[in-house]
């Protein structure tokens, strides 16, 4: 999913000689603490609400601001994860995007990046959720899919995370059916820690059994 596909249509650019004044009330009408600046339709850079309300005068034109402005942006070509980095590196509520001219194509707001953040990693999708906790990076996939297919299923989504405070490697694994109690005894069968799951379990074992045996027992 490219930068130029998710750009928002609600967000309008400022312009180097509005005054602070116009552009609180434009971010107050976008609902955004961020909007970008243009100047002869080129991207000049990206105002806060905060540097905003430092201003000297709310008269003051923008264009006398250029010093306060981030300068980050995106390439309408680039991938979404590159904005994703951006928007969280920066502290951003939206990003603008440019063409290698640094002509400005339009916005990505927070919103719509997760959104479409969604919809990259099917969080709508039905099925069970299984997070894995690795202690190395070097996985088979192959592996972890034959397991989930040995018992009728199969891996819809399939996302990885590393944690650099733990050093821990995480899997994050979406089922196409609710029902994953063999799976997850097969990934601990072959010694695979799980996180976390997030199913409809179906508890047909032993233990379940004798359970109910006791507490009939005990309703005697």
């Amino acid at each position: 999913m490219l930068n130029q596909e998710i750009l928002s249509l609600t967000i309008s650019p400022l312009h180097t000689d509005d005054t602070v004044q116009f552009a609180r009330e434009a971010m107050n009408d976008s609902h955004v603490m961020h909007l970008p600046i243009i100047h002869v339709g080129k991207l000049v850079g990206t105002i806060s609400e905060e540097s905003l309300l430092n201003a000297a005068s709310e008269s003051m034109p923008l264009s006398r601001m250029q010093p306060s402005f981030s300068g980050a942006a995106v390439q309408g070509g680039s991938h979404i994860l590159e904005t994703i980095h951006v928007l969280n590196e920066y502290n951003l509520s939206l990003v603008p995007v440019v063409n290698g001219e640094n002509d400005y194509l339009g916005s990505i707001t927070a919103v719509e990046l997760l959104k479409s953040t969604g919809q990259l990693i099917g969080a709508g999708n039905p099925g069970a959720l299984v997070v894995l906790e690795l202690d190395k990076v070097n996985f088979s996939f192959a592996e972890i899919s034959k397991l989930v297919e040995t018992n009728d299923a199969q891996i819809t989504q399939l996302n990885t995370y590393y944690d650099n405070a733990t050093s821990s490697f995480y899997i994050t694994l979406r089922i196409n059916k609710l029902e994953i109690s063999d799976i997850i005894a097969t990934f601990q069968r072959y010694e695979y820690k799980i996180k976390y799951y997030f199913g409809e379990e179906h508890y047909d074992n032993e233990l379940r059994s004798n359970y109910n045996h006791l507490m009939n027992y005990l309703s005697i």
